[in-house]
């Protein structure tokens, strides 16, 4: 076949029958990128139908219109700073291949464009011809615009998570964004429910296929929101008809669904619902689309892991705020009582006193109203979890048999209990209602851990001192044997991980709503703070032993037998006593002169830093820690520290949070304090200071 011949130069004849204005209309009408000629005004004086057909005008209405209508109106005062800088240096100039460039459509759309201008002063016509190519049908920009669309649904499901307070809203309307964001027929949010036995259709979007909100849906492999939890991981069916590896719905089928996609919605790392989307065309979806659902799916479970965290912290700052509440008035109440109870004592001394029975009677059932008064305090402290533990011998075996009986009652049957506590288990040394509380916490993290039943048992024996059994904080301390009081169970047990953050507060591994974290945090704590000591014992699959080793009774002979007797005192001590209470302050000089001191009485600790000098020949400084609102106690006694070393401190305090403040090794006398347990704590910092 001959080619055909090239066309003629410019300037050269053309072939017969055709001119230069034929050969000009016909390349003009049919050349396949949109065309406008336009004069140095700006107006259009030439349009092909390509041009009307990208830019949705007529050509007749293009002719005359001001090339900046076809410019949109943010870039409007721009694009005629550049006409005016064009127009004093026209070239050839290719536009849109290095930057995005779109064109005003009639309607007040918008299409991706590319531009080539080429200006006609050259051949002696002030005119300025611009090609004008719609990109938006190439395969890259088509894909380009879709990733566009996609995260410009996810921000906004992004500023909307962001501002949600209640992820419930959020849940709604993740499945419209689904929907409108893919541009598919029906999605659906499934939440896997608190027995993981079933999902729940929380929010769907679309003419739902056989399923609607409320339904549950079974936890099976051969459910799809079942595989992608069995799977933890995302799902892509491409064709619904030929698939195995999930029953595919009746009511998709009937609904026509050719395709679907699924991602697990993910709460630190465990899978606690999916997200699903439906087509009704096959292969619907690609890496794009699972990114955009993955992308939304983030951002509920970040939402629902926030609302989570926010109601634990809401829950921990009201029991702070009642903390602080009860230990403010455990604080002013225990100053009350210790000037009752002082001024009670000072009257019992006083001779016309001790020779009226009736006297010794009304004073005895105002000293026994007092003492109550100290209890209720100590209720008050307990509501709030800061009170000092009331250690006494308890009977460990006992203890167990019926915790044990009253779990039976309450666990799941399928659930069996074995108690192995010998009679002659020695009695334990312990707060009876933390102790008990500690188990009971212990055993419901077991029952959790052993959902389809199981073995739980408890055992308790005497571990001596210094034995290689005891952990080694124990083993290397002072003091007699202790009682290992232990609960197993057979469940799913703890990874490694797991085990390394198990007794960190809030850390938990149960899903939203069963667990705050705090229980075994609470179970060490109390341990620690009864001179005993936690082990944890656990490994995947093979179920969990938590050992609490608590001193014996023998350990309890100092604390519980000493006697209420005044203390021997080196005569003519001398003291700094800084109490910011006028009437606790005149109640404690009372106790201290009748101890045979010098007092020197102090309203503030910054008062008190004057005394603090070598000539001052202080033997002791007994401070309260709260001191209104200038210097603490603690902060005086270091301050005295620092001035005289040496010097014996007593730190005391009638309010709770400054128990569990005060320095270690500093022995501290707690309000309201008899005139013998002054005494006996002001011999104990004297020894301390000598040490």
């Amino acid at each position: 076949m001959t080619p055909p011949p090239p066309p003629p130069p410019i300037g050269q004849s053309l072939p017969a029958g055709l001119d230069e204005g034929s050969m000009f209309r016909s390349l003009f009408a049919a050349y396949p990128d949109g065309l406008i000629v336009a004069d140095a005004q700006g107006r259009i004086v030439l349009a092909n139908d390509e041009a009307a057909r990208l830019l949705d005008y007529g050509v007749d209405a293009l002719v005359g219109l001001h090339v900046e209508a076809l410019v949109p109106d943010a870039i409007r005062p721009r694009h005629a700073d550049f006409r005016a800088a064009y127009a004093k240096a026209p070239r050839p100039r290719p536009m849109g291949t290095q930057m995005d460039l779109v064109a005003r459509r009639r309607d007040g759309s918008e299409v991706m464009v590319e531009i080539a201008l080429s200006p006609l002063q050259e051949q002696g016509l002030p005119y300025v011809v611009a090609a004008i190519r719609g990109i938006g049908s190439y395969p890259r920009v088509r894909q380009a615009l879709q990733r566009a669309h996609y995260a410009e649904q996810v921000a906004l499901f992004g500023r909307l998570a962001v501002d949600a307070r209640d992820p419930e809203p959020l849940v709604e309307q993740l499945p419209r964004v689904a929907v409108e964001g893919l541009q598919v027929g029906f999605a659906a949010v499934y939440l896997l429910q608190a027995n993981r036995l079933d999902f729940r259709v929380a929010a769907c979007a679309g003419p739902a296929p056989g399923e609607s909100v409320g339904d549950i849906v079974p936890n099976r492999h051969d459910t799809l929101p079942g595989h992608v939890l069995a799977e933890a991981s995302a799902l892509r069916a491409d064709a619904l008809d030929a698939e195995t590896r999930f029953a595919v719905p009746e009511g998709w089928r009937r609904a026509g669904v050719r395709s679907a996609l699924a991602v697990p919605l993910l709460d630190r790392g465990r899978v606690v619902g999916a997200i699903v989307a439906a087509a009704d065309a096959p292969a619907r979806f690609g890496e794009d689309e699972l990114r955009f659902l993955d992308a939304l799916a983030s951002l509920l479970a970040t939402s629902l892991q926030r609302a989570q965290t926010e109601e634990q912290l809401n829950h921990s700052q009201r029991l702070e705020s009642v903390g602080q509440l009860t230990g403010g008035i455990a604080h002013d109440f225990n100053n009350l009582l210790t000037v009752i109870s002082g001024n009670l004592q000072v009257l019992e001394d006083l001779s016309a006193i001790a020779a009226d029975p009736f006297a010794q009677q009304l004073v005895g059932a105002a000293s026994r109203a007092s003492r109550r008064g100290a209890e209720l305090t100590g209720k008050l402290l307990a509501f709030s979890r800061r009170q000092v533990l009331q250690p006494a011998a308890l009977d460990s075996a006992l203890m167990l048999r019926s915790l044990a009986d009253m779990l039976r009652r309450t666990l799941d049957q399928r659930i069996r209990i074995e108690v192995d506590a010998p009679a002659d288990c020695p009695p334990v040394l312990a707060d009876a209602a933390q102790l008990e509380s500690a188990l009971l916490n212990i055993a419901i993290n077991a029952r959790d851990a052993m959902p389809d039943g199981g073995l739980l048992w408890f055992a308790c024996r005497e571990v001596p001192a210094r034995s290689p059994d005891l952990p080694r904080e124990l083993a290397e301390a002072e003091g007699g044997a202790y009682v290992a009081i232990a609960v197993g169970d057979t469940g799913s047990g703890m990874s490694e991980e797991v085990k390394e953050r198990a007794f960190e507060p809030f850390f938990t591994t149960k899903e939203a709503g069963r667990g705050t974290g705090l229980g075994l945090a609470t179970v060490y704590g109390f341990a620690k703070q009864s001179k005993g000591a936690v082990t944890l014992d656990s490994s995947a699959g093979k179920g969990t032993t938590i050992t609490l080793f608590l001193p014996g009774e023998a350990q309890a002979a100092g604390i519980e037998a000493e006697p209420e007797k005044l203390a021997a005192l080196p005569p003519g001590l001398r003291v700094l006593l800084v109490e910011d209470d006028a009437e606790v302050r005149s109640v404690a000089q009372r106790f201290l002169v009748s101890l045979g001191c010098t007092v020197l009485a102090c309203a503030s600790a910054e008062q008190a830093r004057h005394e603090l000098r070598p000539e001052a020949g202080l033997d002791l400084l007994i401070t309260d820690i709260a001191l209104g609102s200038g210097m603490r106690g603690t902060e005086l006694a270091e301050l005295a520290r620092a001035r005289l070393p040496g010097l014996p401190v007593l730190l005391m305090s009638g309010y709770a949070s400054a128990l569990l403040d005060s320095p270690p090794g500093r022995d501290l006398l707690r309000k309201p304090y008899t005139r013998a347990e002054l005494g006996r704590a002001m011999a104990r910092a004297l020894a301390a200071g000598k040490n």
